[in-house]
């Protein structure tokens, strides 16, 4: 008989140290230890927390936020620098999964930051690194676009895991391709407030958007969904106001992000996150998403492949390419092709 996997997860309520990447990973390798002692065995933490989420570009003009965009980039971190190595040596430590969202930096340009996730393994190895397709809204001033390198999944021990940021998670195609992988456990991060609209006029209701988002991901793939979000601190807040009373209120009173656990009916099973940090549990049966399949399996019976295609390039970017001296366009053609996929993947095993 076929035997599913059971796990304890958990979704990291966290707020960030503004612009300490130091910090931010000290805090993280506690907060992971403590859910490890709780038993968790799957640790997700939100987007950006290494080290700040951009909230400043939607409160203030983009000729106001040098500063903070500065502080962004010397706080980003590389995916092969010490604070990545950290924490994955802290989840070889505990043999736990860590998610984990990263301001990331590159060699080839100092103000070029990605939105990333990282999926580190139980034994400390490097399953995935996902850069947010697009920035959304705003968020354009800050980070630039991902690729399709990172539209994966990774199977473990615990079920096939994949991940998507923010806004992404409303994206039909992006969550198909994972889904059409086999995905049984998904990761939504999000951002700690979005303000979208002047105090009185509404705006983006992000609790909702979340809970509509993640629980229909859940619901269309009949599969377990870890939210986490980010929490905005009053000392964040307070950075990025400046004694601005407006600005201030903007950020005080725009709706507050949430972190649960969804079940594969679309519903949370764990408690809900809002206006505290902290730590949500939740344990996962994954055969609890075998009957829901018998119903709908869009990824199975239920779909029609010979209406729909969907092709992904999932080859990283690359700022150049260079056909080198004596190279004929064939073997030119080669080289570059090899330059490309070589950047795809950190070694050679990272996306077998």
């Amino acid at each position: 008989m076929k035997q599913y996997p059971k796990f304890k997860a958990a979704a990291c309520h966290a707020a960030p140290i503004y612009f300490d990447a130091h910090a931010c990973v000290e805090k993280a390798c506690a907060w992971i230890k403590e859910a490890a002692e709780h038993g968790a065995e799957l640790i997700a933490f939100p987007e950006a927390y290494l080290s700040s989420f951009p909230v400043w570009s939607g409160v203030w003009a983009p000729v106001d936020v040098h500063e903070f965009f500065s502080k962004l980039v010397a706080s980003a971190v590389h995916i092969d620098g010490p604070e990545i190595a950290q924490l994955r040596d802290v989840a070889k430590r505990h043999g736990v999964f860590v998610s984990m969202g990263i301001n990331e930096s590159t060699e080839n340009s100092y103000g070029c930051v990605w939105d990333t996730n990282v999926l580190i393994g139980d034994d400390g190895s490097l399953l995935n690194v996902h850069r947010k397709l697009v920035p959304t809204y705003w968020e354009k001033l800050t980070w630039a676009q991902g690729d399709g390198s990172g539209l994966r999944v990774a199977d473990t021990r615990l079920g096939r895991i994949g991940a998507l940021v923010c806004g992404e998670n409303t994206n039909a195609l992006a969550r198909f391709a994972l889904l059409a992988q086999g995905e049984s456990v998904h990761i939504s991060s999000f951002s700690p407030r979005w303000p979208t609209h002047p105090l009185g006029e509404g705006g983006y209701d992000l609790e909702a958007a979340i809970r509509l988002r993640a629980g229909a991901h859940a619901f269309e793939g009949k599969l377990f969904n870890i939210v986490a979000s980010g929490f905005l601190p009053p000392e964040a807040i307070d950075i990025i106001s400046r004694d601005n009373s407006r600005v201030r209120d903007l950020l005080e009173q725009s709706p507050k992000s949430v972190s649960m656990i969804l079940g594969p009916d679309g519903q949370p099973v764990s408690d809900t996150l809002r206006d505290d940090e902290g730590i949500v549990y939740a344990d996962i049966d994954l055969a609890k998403c075998v009957v829901p399949k018998q119903f709908q399996d869009v990824v199975g019976y239920y779909n029609r492949f010979d209406v729909f295609q969907l092709k992904v390039n999932r080859r990283a970017h690359a700022p150049v390419h260079f056909h080198e001296e004596g190279e004929d366009d064939a073997g030119g053609a080669t080289a570059r092709a090899a330059a490309a996929d070589s950047f795809v993947a950190l070694d050679s095993s990272l996306y077998s």
